[in-house]
């Protein structure tokens, strides 16, 4: 119990819940780590600890009297600063949006409510976002827990590092291009992209938009897996929202699974510490009696859709918002620029790339049960580096061209997790991504789980 903050939320869940230990005592072991690390990292950037502190009250409360108790009963949580909070500040990492207050709280901040889990504050995140780097003109940077220096990743940038570095077991995060899986990669810990529709969001701009995805993070995979149960499921308002009620597939292994391995997804330049640590994981398949099979991928009709529909969608979100007093960001205000030269050919040509693709990757699928995969090209950069430009002596043409390795997968209305894969020579995280077949979430789990437990890398803490 020295360390109550880094206990897993399963276990934090049932201690909880047999009244081994209290809700508040929970919450004050968060607060006192929120206290002593955050000013080191900047991931919480709204902490409402004194609201936090009324609802883990009221659920000993609850237990005391007899009352029924969620899955995520007392369990302290963190909301992504894009996720609107009813009552607490969210900014969106936007000068536009610093002092805004909703008055709503989306979907999956009611279902984390309603299965017990008590909200603690908000964390970092880009503008809008926008890129694989967590920084905004609001907030400023959030830096790596493992080497402060260095990016945490983004765009749930802060929702990786507060768990990385145990001020909340479970964060709520959003990935349309790497946006779970980055920073879980560069913070060592644990990241999924749902099958889209999974976790329903809701808009009355954007409600056919499958590229983008709310889903949960947490140090573990059975944490992962706790969550995603508590925030899946049908919602009428989500046109493409699943019905099918999501259950984790027993832990049998991944004895007599069939893995592709492809160590650069068809021919992406990958920097070779990554590509060292990545490398490393086929052998721990196939010890674990998985059929590993090394794959030449063509996805590169990824490239154009991701593009495409990703401008049109900035457009379409964002567009009344450039101009403003104060602006937008370059990033957003780039997007927002390239989503106003879309036509409708380009959005024809896109949709067929897409659909080919799909297509495509059904078939592959049909041989594979998973493709196990780089999650990010690169290690950890420096944080005043806004992006990566180069690697391996290639020159990359824009801010985005460094996240193709998760944006392609994107595309592919699969699900997929990144999971700690071990640290370079100078000890920075690498995650391996687990992508599986369109709707088989539960099955990226269990072998994000076995590979997990395998090899144990997401034991180790960062020096803060």
């Amino acid at each position: 119990m020295s360390e109550l903050h880094f206990l897993t939320a399963t276990e934090l869940a049932r201690l909880i819940r047999a009244r081994q230990v209290s809700a508040v005592e929970v919450l004050q072991a968060c607060l006192d780590r929120i206290e002593q690390v955050n000013p080191h990292v900047n991931a919480i950037v709204t902490l409402v600890a004194d609201r936090a502190m009324e609802a883990a009250r009221a659920a000993d409360a609850a237990l005391a009297s007899g009352g029924a108790a969620g899955p995520l009963h007392g369990v302290p949580v963190a909301h992504k600063d894009l996720v609107d909070t009813a009552g607490i500040r969210t900014t969106y990492g936007s000068p536009l949006f610093a002092e805004h207050v909703p008055d709503h709280d989306d979907v999956i901040v009611q279902r984390l409510r309603a299965a017990g889990a008590v909200t603690v504050g908000k964390t970092n995140t880009p503008e809008f976002g926008t890129g694989s780097h967590t920084v905004n003109e609001v907030f400023g940077a959030t830096r790596n827990p493992y080497d402060p220096t260095k990016s945490a990743g983004g765009s749930s940038g802060g929702a990786a590092v507060a768990l990385a570095t145990g001020m909340v077991p479970l964060a709520d995060g959003s990935d349309m291009g790497g946006s779970l899986r980055n920073p879980a990669s560069f913070c060592n810990v644990v990241g999924l992209r749902p099958t889209p529709g999974r976790v329903p969001d809701i808009s009355d701009i954007n409600a056919w938009y499958t590229l983008g995805v709310s889903g949960p993070m947490a140090r573990t995979v059975e944490d992962v897996t706790l969550m995603l149960g508590a925030i899946a499921g049908f919602d009428r308002r989500s046109p493409y929202s699943i019905k099918e009620v999501f259950a984790p597939e027993p832990e049998q292994g991944v004895a007599g699974l069939r893995v592709a391995w492809s160590p650069d997804l068809g021919g992406l330049p990958v920097d070779p510490r990554t590509a060292a640590v990545t490398a490393t994981a086929p052998a721990v398949f196939e010890r674990l009696g998985a059929r590993v099979e090394q794959v030449e991928l063509d996805l590169s009709d990824a490239e154009d859709a991701f593009r495409t529909y990703r401008a049109w969608n900035y457009l379409l979100v964002f567009g009344d918002l450039h101009g403003d007093t104060g602006g937008l960001g370059p990033n957003t205000a780039w997007n927002v620029e390239q989503g106003r030269q879309v036509t409708g050919a380009d959005l024809a040509r896109a949709e067929r790339a897409r659909s080919r693709l799909y297509q495509r990757m059904a078939a592959f699928f049909d041989t594979y049960d998973v493709l196990l995969a780089p999650v990010s090209q690169v290690p950890p950069f420096p944080i005043e580096q806004p992006y990566v430009s180069e690697i391996n002596g290639q020159k990359l043409p824009d801010y985005l061209s460094w996240m193709r390795s998760a944006y392609w997968i994107s595309v592919l209305h699969a699900p997929a997790a990144s999971v700690p894969a071990g640290f370079t020579e100078d000890g920075l995280p690498v995650g391996v991504q687990i992508v599986g077949r369109p709707f088989e979430d539960a099955r990226v789990l269990r072998v994000a789980r076995a590979f997990e437990q395998a090899t144990g890398h997401g034991l180790r803490r960062p020096p803060l």
